[in-house]
Order: structure tokens, then sequence, then C-alpha cells
């Protein structure tokens, strides 16, 4: 595992935060449209159709998809059923501020799924960038007031996005892992089709339940569809594909840290949407989150 930043890498994994904050406006703007394990089904739907046209090699014979069919029902478990809608359920019942404080945590999960479940030592500097991260996550949140952070409260929503959070950990550390048969792993189309089809399995699954518990009932609007064809364009397929690109050359507990960067979009995306200008502290946080990144990416 290479730890070195490279421009084209850091590039990689720049995007994919922006594009999660633009799912993260998105998913609160159409929550009283569509229920969320039916978005995340829908978002999915599309971004697998979106995907088959790229990544036929997937669906031949011989392409390793039923051979591996374990390792691809977890990933698609864990990065595509359970991710999103545990994201879009949170959204439901918790703030954005909230839910990018909770998600914040990430390079602490990350550390701890890699030392637990995958045997990844855990170095000093690590911790140190960790702590550099989230304080940059927390200037943007609290806006440059520490005083605003003590009206902060924990809802149901807050323990959705925990769960969210290590599954994210759970799937990036997969990524690394063998197993993959050679076609797939060559072909980043074919390879995140693989993941998309057995994750709408999963996804198709907890929609049923969700419907069991009430009936469904989906507001249809230009606003909807439009939203639907960015969150599986934009946040789905060209995110995970950039992501999953990033983590193969950086690692799981490098690429944790850029992740922090989600809550620092999404104020600068609310502000362009609001008419207002960046402040001081959006310049802060950044410098910080940076920070720990270059700490942590230390060899």
């Amino acid at each position: 595992m290479n730890q070195k930043l490279s421009p084209s890498t850091i590039l990689l994994l720049t995007i994919p935060p922006f594009l999660w904050a633009g799912n993260a406006i998105v998913g609160r703007l159409v929550r009283e449209a569509v229920p969320p394990m039916t978005l995340n089904l829908l978002r999915w739907t599309i971004a697998l159709a979106i995907l088959l046209p790229l990544g036929r090699a997937a669906f031949r014979s011989g392409s390793g998809v039923l051979a591996n069919w374990r390792r691809y029902a977890l990933l698609g478990l864990v990065g595509v059923g359970m991710y999103n809608s545990l994201q879009y359920l949170a959204l439901q019942s918790s703030t954005p501020i909230n839910v990018t404080l909770v998600a914040s945590g990430m390079p602490v999960w990350m550390m701890l799924v890699g030392r637990l479940f995958f045997g990844v030592a855990v170095r000093p500097w690590q911790v140190a960038g960790a702590l550099l991260s989230i304080l940059g996550v927390l200037v943007v949140l609290c806006r440059g007031d520490a005083g605003q952070l003590l009206a902060l409260r924990l809802v149901t929503g807050d323990l959705y996005m925990i769960l969210a959070t290590i599954a994210w950990s759970f799937y990036s550390w997969m990524l690394m892992q063998p197993g993959d048969a050679p076609r797939l792993r060559a072909d980043w189309a074919a390879f995140l089709a693989t993941q998309v089809a057995y994750g709408l399995l999963w996804s198709a699954l907890f929609t049923g339940v969700e419907w069991s518990i009430r009936a469904p009932a989906i507001a249809w609007s230009g606003k909807l569809a439009a939203a639907l064809l960015f969150v599986a364009a934009g946040p789905a397929v060209l995110a995970y594909a950039l992501w999953g690109a990033g983590i193969r050359r950086a690692g799981p507990g490098i690429g944790a840290f850029f992740v922090n960067l989600t809550p620092l979009f999404a104020a600068l995306l609310s502000t362009a949407f609001l008419g207002e200008l960046p402040h001081t502290y959006h310049v802060l946080a950044f410098a910080l989150i940076v920070g720990g990144i270059v700490v942590s990416s230390r060899r």
C-alpha cells in the first residue's frame, strides 16, 4: 500500500467528498418527497442503469461475479445497502450539522476497524492527524463560535449516522483485500457494477421492510427526478469509482481524512446557494483538515 500522496491521488480523494456534500444537501431537500430506503433503492437502480453499458464485462460468463459472491455481497451490503440507507434515514430526524459532526469521526472509526478487524497498526502521527482533522470540522460546524457546540443535541438520526460511518469504514478496508477476479479488478465499471448489483438486493430488502411498516408515498416531480439523477450519477457512480481508485493508492487510513472535507464543502455549497461569501473560519477549517491529511500521511 503506497501512502505517498501524489497530486492525482489527492484529486481522486477530494472529488468524492465534494459530491457527497451535494448528496447530503439533496437528501435533506427531498426527505419529504420520498422515504429514505426507497430513495436509496431508486438511486442505485439508476446508477446500475448508467453502469451497465460501461461494465458489461461483469455479467459475462467467467467474470467471477458468482464465484466470489460472498465478497461482493458483503461489499454491496456495507457500501451500497447500509451506508447510504442509514445516511438518508439519519437525515429524516437529525440536522445536517449533527450528521456532519457524527461523520467527522470517520478517521477514528477507520483506524479502529483497521486495527481490530484487519490487523493494521495505528501510528502516533495518524492519531495526531485525526485530532487536527476533527478540530477543523468542529470549526466549520460552530462557525468559529465554540459556544454553538454546546447547543448541539444528539437524536436517533445521529445513531444511524454512527452505524453508517462504521459501515463505510468496513467498506473502505474491504476494497484493499484480495479475492477479486482479475477481469473485474482491472475494469472499474465492472467492479462497481458488481457491487451495485448485489447492493440493490440488500436495498430492495430494506425497502420491503420500510414498505411493510408504512405505505410508500412518493411525491413525483421534476425536482425529485433531477435529484435522483444527480445522486445516482455524481455521488454514486463517479464518487465511488474515484474513491475506490484513491483508496487502492493511498489506503483507507489516509482516505478517511479526506472524508472530513465533506462538511467544509457542504458549508461552502450552502453559502453559495444562499448568496453568502466564505468566512475566515472556512479558511481556518480548511487549513486544519489539510494539516490533518499531511500529518497522517507521513511515512
